[in-house]
């Protein structure tokens, strides 16, 4: 069940939270648990018990390890947790991958292939795996005590608002808000919930769907068909859809958790205004770079290294495996490397060139991030490369932009709220609209009457079109 489906808007969030609103607060974690599971089922009937094995072993794996006073115990269900974890991730998420590159390789040796039945991915692996992993290790690390209630872990990996499409919440981020949310629960964080739900819904229908499109057209055409401008088109068309789809569905799941208690951390910070690869990173999907970062780059030694080649060596394989996290293809390990490659170079000497200038700094770092989408983007490298050379080859220049008033107000659109924070007070309104949750009442009242004209009219359009596309589905 996806959050911008008829069936989710229409039936199951009125429901869910109108049932939820009215009943006691010791009832409604349970109720909130028994919805999510329900939530899961409707796409992934099967998958569901799989999961409620697997929470109902991690649970005690890390009560044992808690309760353990002797050091190398707790590091043994330590590993065994994470080796589940990571395991279940492996098994779903990579074992064709790898079985298709071995048989590749068989091939060549004019050996026996190996028989293998394609496993099915089930939507949202990657990201409530990472969740699991980040309640084992701040349990470990004494961070943060475990949950003594298991419906509450289970609550906290299933929860509906996150479950599929992030954000990624570290354990210590929520645990207090799993019985403690109810104190600050009222009606006016409902209200505030729904809008910022509403204009994630806006963002990811309105906009990023019509640009689906617009990419999809360019993207499905051989390289070597399409001119220069037409590929540019067609690769911010991509830049553009994946921003919106993305922050949009972060949007709607922060506007969720609040409209059920839960305050959720940001994901996206105007990325497009980044004057350089890393300041993109600390904007773009927040909460997978702070997981990579605590999770992975820290133990590795981080900055603390006593070389620079070893620094150096620490980003590129943290974005090889963020590259790999996102899907079991070359392409998002190429994506990876290349953006490895320019964090490399920013710490050797490109960023202290770019701080020198803001406007060509912004406009550089999207160039180079729109260039690394297009990778992202296609299923083959090759295909990929190809596409990536025809961007720079000038010798032909025609372009047929399809006049379509749903692609010029989706490319309208989506160029000015990526840049809104750079016109003259964008963040101080962005900030006013977002993140103040007490405005008075006149500006409340404006502001729902909008979100409602957002959420009708972005309902009307999910209603008229079969088109809605997914693009969690590949991660």
């Amino acid at each position: 069940m996806l959050f911008s489906s008829s069936i989710f808007l229409v039936y199951f969030l009125p429901v869910v939270l109108l049932l939820y609103f009215v009943l006691p607060h010791k009832a409604k974690n349970i109720f909130l648990l028994l919805s999510s599971i329900a939530f899961y089922s409707w796409g992934a009937p099967l998958f569901i018990f799989v999961i409620l094995f697997t929470t109902t072993l991690d649970y005690f794996l890390v009560q044992f390890m808690w309760q353990s006073r002797a050091q190398k115990r707790k590091k043994l269900l330590l590993i065994l947790s994470v080796m589940l974890n990571v395991g279940l991730l492996f098994y779903f998420k990579y074992c064709n991958f790898f079985i298709e590159n071995i048989n590749h390789l068989l091939s060549k040796f004019d050996a026996n292939e190996i028989h293998w039945v394609n496993v099915i991915l089930p939507i949202g692996i990657s990201f409530y795996t990472f969740e699991s992993l980040t309640y084992v290790i701040d349990v470990y690390r004494n961070e943060h005590k475990p949950l003594n209630n298991f419906f509450q872990y289970q609550l906290y990996i299933l929860l509906f608002p996150k479950l599929i499409a992030g954000p990624i919440i570290r354990f210590s981020e929520i645990a207090d808000q799993m019985t403690g949310r109810f104190a600050t629960y009222n009606v006016d964080m409902i209200l505030n919930g729904f809008c910022r739900f509403a204009i994630g819904l806006g963002k990811k229908v309105l906009i990023a769907n019509a640009l689906a499109k617009f990419a999809n057209f360019y993207f499905y055409l051989s390289p070597e068909s399409l001119t220069t401008i037409d590929c540019w088109m067609g690769a911010l068309g991509y830049t553009f859809q994946i921003y919106f789809d993305f922050s949009g569905y972060s949007d709607m799941a922060i506007g969720l958790g609040k409209m059920f208690g839960f305050n959720f951390p940001e994901n996206f910070n105007n990325p497009y205004t980044s004057k350089s690869i890393t300041e993109f990173w600390r904007r773009w999907h927040m909460t997978l770079g702070s997981w990579m970062k605590n999770y992975l780059y820290i133990p590795l030694g981080g900055n603390k290294v006593k070389s620079q080649l070893r620094l150096y060596f620490n980003l590129w394989l943290v974005f090889i495996l963020s590259g790999f996290w996102h899907g079991a293809e070359w392409t998002f390990i190429i994506w990876g490397l290349y953006h490895g490659f320019w964090l490399v170079l920013e710490r050797m000497f490109l960023l202290k060139f770019l701080e020198k200038g803001k406007i060509f700094s912004v406009v550089f770092t999207f160039i180079v991030v729109t260039i690394g989408w297009v990778f992202f983007r296609h299923e083959t490298f090759d295909k990929a490369l190809r596409y990536v050379i025809h961007m720079f080859d000038f010798s032909n220049f025609s372009f047929d932009f399809s006049t379509d008033t749903r692609n010029v107000y989706a490319f309208g659109a989506s160029i000015f709220f990526s840049v809104f924070i750079l016109l003259p007070f964008g963040k101080k309104i962005q900030d006013y609209v977002f993140f103040n949750d007490n405005k008075s009442n006149v500006p409340q009242l404006a502001f729902v009457v909008v979100s409602l004209l957002i959420f009708v009219v972005s309902l009307a359009s999910i209603t008229a079109t079969d088109f809605n596309p997914f693009i969690y589905f590949r991660f």
